[in-house]
């Protein structure tokens, strides 16, 4: 089994920065994808980016440009740099990971931006 646990979150004033990690332990095997989803209250959970193993990453629209996805293979991390923030981004951050076999959530960890 895979384990994704988050850190990083907290509350930070708008126009500053965060910086998001994510570990992945447990039985990793093959190519994988490692990302970020956030969900504010009352709305569904939403794709801020992923990157596969082999570099290949995905932002979604809203993200490009202020959000930073990167990894390192060799320590199973996810890390998510925000940059810019605004009260419109407080949300619970969620990583996950996927595979050719599953697909895990982690607990999410909350980002609080005030105006």
């Amino acid at each position: 089994q895979v384990q994704v646990v988050e850190s990083g979150g907290g509350l930070v004033q708008a126009g500053g920065s965060l910086r998001l990690s994510c570990e992945a332990s447990g039985s990793i095997v093959g190519t994988n994808s490692m990302g970020w989803y956030r969900q504010a209250p009352g709305k569904q959970r939403e794709l801020v980016a992923t990157m596969t193993s082999g570099g290949s990453t995905n932002y979604a629209d809203s993200m490009k440009g202020r959000f930073t996805i990167s990894r390192d293979n060799a320590k199973n991390m996810v890390y998510l740099q925000m940059n810019s923030l605004k009260p419109e981004d407080t949300a619970v951050y969620y990583c996950r990971f996927t595979n050719f076999v599953t697909g895990v959530w982690g607990q999410g960890t909350q980002v609080t931006v005030s105006s």
